[in-house]
C-alpha cells in the first residue's frame, strides 16, 4: 500500500492493495459500488479512485453493530471501515485487487446517498443513459472507472508534455486570460470592464501573438498547456473551451519545429500506448495531399490513391467524360483492390457518399476475370479497357470509383484549379475523401494498431471569403509566405492604396503558399503551426492583402509591429490539440469523455446551468444594458 496516500481518514488506497499487503491492519475510505448480503455475510465492493476492493463482514470477525450497518448500505453510500487485509478464498482475475480481501472488524458510514438519477455501475451489456442526461448529472458520471481512468491518462499526458519539453530546453510561461481583441479569427468571448466603462477584454482564442512577444523578449523556447476559447459553432469534436500544447522556438525553421513536436508525440505515444513511433514523420505538401488523397488531413494507415485519367477518360465513348473536353474540370478517381465484392447495394450507396462530398454523382466499374461490369463497362471494350486498366492499375476484383468535375487542385503539373462562380477556385477533392474514408472502412483496409502520422507543409497563405468579396488568412495573419511567391505577393501590395480585387483573386488562384504546417494522425489534424513573419514591413504587406491598412493595422495590431522594431528572431511554434490526442490515447468516442465538465452542442454546461441570466444591478455595474428581444 502507497503510505503517501495516509490521512487522518485512511491509511492508503482501497484499490492499491494486492498480495504484498495481507496481514496488515488498514483503515479505507470511498464509495459502495455493490452490497451482497448471503445472509450469514454480507460482501462489500469499496470503490476509490485506485479501483475496487472486496470488504467481508462476518459475524468471526465484524462485531453485530457493524454488521447490521453492513446490511443497510446503499449505492454509492460513503464509507469508512477498519480491518485486515487477507487472501480471498475464490480470487478474481476481473480485479488488479483480486486475490486479496479486508476482514472489516468496523464501518462508519460517513454520507448517505439518495437513489442515483443515473446509475455510476452498469454491465458491459447495458447502454449508457443520455448523454444529456450524463452531462446533467456529471459529477455522476465521471465516477464511472472508464472516465475516471481517462483522466489518469490525461494526468499523465500532462506530466508526460511538461517532462519532455523542460528536457529540451523550454520554459513554462503562463499568458493572459484577459486579453485585447484579436480579429481574423474565431469570434471571441468579451468580457466587460466595469472599471473602464464600455471598454472589454476578449478571452483568448491562443496565446499566439503572446508568445511571439516572449520571442522577441528573448525567451528563445516558451511552452505552455493553455486553455483557449472561441465563440463559435459547435460540433461533436469541439468544444467552445479546448486545452492545447502551445510552443514557440527562436532561430529555427520547420524541421527544427518539426523534431521537437514529433519527438513530443513519440514520447505521449509511448507513455500510454508503449508504442514506439518511426522517426522522422513523413512530409507531404498540401498540394500533394489533395491530388492524392483529396484533403489536407490524409488517412495514411491505407492507399487507395487518387489517380487523374482525364486525357485517357475523354476518349472513351462516355459521353460525361467527353463532355469534360475543353473545360478544366478533370476525371479523377480510386482504384480500390478487392472492391468488385462489393454488392450493387453497396455501390449504390457510394452515390449518397459522393454527393456527401459535393459531387453530383459518383461513376463506377468492376473488372472481373469475365470482363468488365457497371457503369463504363461499354465504354471499356476492347483496347480501351486494357489501357484504362493499365493506367489506373485494376486488377481482376478490383473496382474503380471516379468523380467528374472542378477540383481546387487542376491539371498535374499545373497550379489553378477550376473556377467556380465568383472566380475563385473550388473543387469537389472533399467526395473523393469521404469515398477513400468510406471504401477503408466497408472493406476492412485500416489494420488495427497502426499509427500513421505525417507533416503536410506549404498551406496557401490566403483564402477566398465570397461574401465579403476579399481574401482572409488561411491560417493565421502572421504566417510566413513561401519564399518563392514573396514576389507575387510584392507585385500585388504596392504601398501605395488597397489592392485590387483581381490581384487579390489571382493570389488566392496562385496560390500564394505559406511556410504553415499541421501534423495529421490517422486522418485527424492534431497540430497546426507555422513560421512566424518577424519582419515589419512583411507582415504590413500581409495585412495589405488582407484589406488591412495602416491605420487599422496600428489600432487592432500595433504592440506586436511596434516589438518588431526593436529586434525580432526568426521563429516558429506549433500547437497539438491536448484534449484530443487525451481522446485518441484513451480511445474515447467523444471529447467530451476526456474533459471533466464539458459543455453541450448548444455551449451550455448543463449540470450548473450556464449561461444564465444576470441581475439589472450587476449590468449597470458593468455599464451594459440589455436591449429587448
Amino acid at each position: 500500500m502507497n503510505r503517501s496516500f495516509s490521512t487522518a481518514f485512511r491509511s492508503g488506497p482501497a484499490g492499491s492493495l494486492r498480495r504484498d499487503s495481507i496481514g496488515q491492519e488498514v483503515r479505507l475510505v470511498g464509495w459502495v459500488h455493490r452490497r451482497r448480503d448471503l445472509g450469514h455475510l454480507v460482501f462489500v465492493d469499496l470503490r476509490d479512485r485506485d479501483g475496487l476492493l472486496q470488504l467481508s463482514f462476518d459475524p468471526a470477525w465484524t462485531p453485530p453493530d457493524a454488521l447490521a450497518e453492513a446490511r443497510r448500505l446503499g449505492p454509492e453510500d460513503v464509507v469508512q471501515v477498519q480491518g485486515r487485509v487477507e487472501a480471498r478464498l475464490k480470487p478474481n482475475p476481473e480485479l488488479p485487487s483480486g486475490e486479496v480481501e479486508v476482514r472489516c472488524s468496523a464501518l462508519s458510514v460517513l454520507a448517505r446517498a439518495e437513489p442515483l438519477p443515473i446509475p455510476v455501475y452498469r454491465t458491459p451489456d447495458e447502454a449508457l443513459p443520455a448523454e444529456e442526461l450524463r452531462l446533467r448529472y456529471r459529477y455522476l458520471d465521471l465516477r464511472r472507472p472508464e472516465l475516471q481512468r481517462n483522466f489518469v491518462i490525461r494526468h499523465r499526458l500532462a506530466q508526460t508534455t511538461r517532462r519532455f519539453l523542460s528536457e529540451h530546453g523550454f520554459l513554462e510561461v503562463e499568458t493572459p486570460m484577459l486579453s485585447r481583441r484579436t480579429p481574423e479569427g474565431a469570434r471571441d468571448y468579451l468580457v466587460p470592464s466595469r472599471v473602464w466603462p464600455g471598454e472589454f477584454y476578449a478571452l483568448p482564442q491562443s496565446p499566439q501573438l503572446y508568445k511571439q512577444l516572449l520571442m522577441v523578449s528573448g525567451y528563445d523556447r516558451y511552452f505552455q498547456i493553455a486553455r483557449c476559447l472561441r465563440d463559435e459553432d459547435l460540433r461533436a469534436d469541439r468544444q467552445p473551451e479546448f486545452t492545447q500544447i502551445d510552443a514557440e522556438l527562436a532561430f529555427v525553421d520547420e524541421e527544427d519545429v518539426f523534431r521537437v513536436g514529433e519527438g513530443l508525440m513519440a514520447a505521449l505515444w509511448h507513455e500510454v500506448l508503449g508504442v514506439e513511433l518511426p522517426l522522422p514523420f513523413p512530409r507531404l505538401t498540401y498540394r500533394d495531399a489533395l491530388l492524392r488523397y483529396g484533403t489536407d488531413k490524409p488517412d495514411l494507415r491505407f492507399g487507395l490513391e487518387i489517380a487523374d485519367l482525364t486525357d485517357l477518360a475523354q476518349a472513351l465513348d462516355f459521353r460525361l467524360f467527353q463532355a469534360t473536353q475543353g473545360t478544366a474540370q478533370r476525371v479523377r478517381g480510386l482504384r480500390v483492390p478487392g472492391g468488385a465484392q462489393l454488392s450493387r447495394k453497396e455501390l449504390d450507396e457510394l452515390q449518397a457518399v459522393g454527393k456527401r462530398g459535393g459531387a453530383p454523382g459518383v461513376v463506377w466499374v468492376k473488372r472481373t476475370d469475365d470482363g468488365w461490369q457497371g457503369q463504363l463497362a461499354k465504354a471499356l471494350e476492347g483496347g480501351a479497357g486494357e489501357r484504362f486498366a493499365a493506367a489506373a492499375g485494376l486488377e481482376p476484383g478490383d473496382l474503380f470509383v471516379g468523380v467528374v468535375g472542378a477540383f481546387r487542385t487542376g491539371a498535374p503539373g499545373t497550379e489553378a484549379g477550376a473556377a467556380s462562380d465568383d472566380g475563385v477556385a473550388a473543387g469537389l477533392e472533399p467526395a473523393l475523401d469521404e469515398l477513400r474514408r468510406h471504401l477503408a472502412r466497408r472493406l476492412g483496409l485500416v489494420e488495427p494498431g497502426t499509427h500513421a502520422w505525417a507533416w503536410v507543409t506549404e498551406f496557401p497563405l490566403f483564402d477566398w471569403d465570397a461574401d465579403a468579396g476579399r481574401l482572409v488568412a488561411a491560417h493565421h495573419p502572421f504566417t510566413m509566405p513561401h519564399a518563392d511567391d514573396l514576389a507575387a505577393l510584392f507585385a500585388a501590395t504596392e504601398p501605395d492604396g488597397p489592392i485590387a480585387l483581381d490581384a487579390a483573386r489571382a493570389l488566392y488562384r496562385l496560390p500564394v503558399r505559406s511556410r504553415a504546417y499541421d501534423a495529421v494522425y490517422n486522418g485527424h489534424e492534431l497540430a497546426s503551426g507555422s513560421v512566424r513573419i518577424h519582419v515589419s514591413e512583411l507582415q504590413q504587406r500581409v495585412f495589405r492583402a488582407l484589406g488591412i491598412g495602416p491605420a487599422e493595422a496600428r489600432e487592432k495590431f500595433g504592440f506586436l509591429l511596434e516589438a518588431f522594431r526593436y529586434g525580432a528572431p526568426p521563429h516558429a511554434g506549433f500547437a497539438f490539440g491536448f484534449d484530443r490526442i487525451a481522446m485518441l490515447l484513451a480511445g474515447a468516442a467523444s471529447l467530451r469523455d476526456v474533459i471533466a465538465f464539458p459543455k453541450t452542442t448548444t455551449a451550455r454546461a448543463l449540470f450548473e446551468g450556464a449561461p444564465s441570466a444576470v441581475s439589472s444591478d450587476e449590468l449597470t455595474e458593468l455599464h451594459l444594458r440589455l436591449k429587448e428581444p
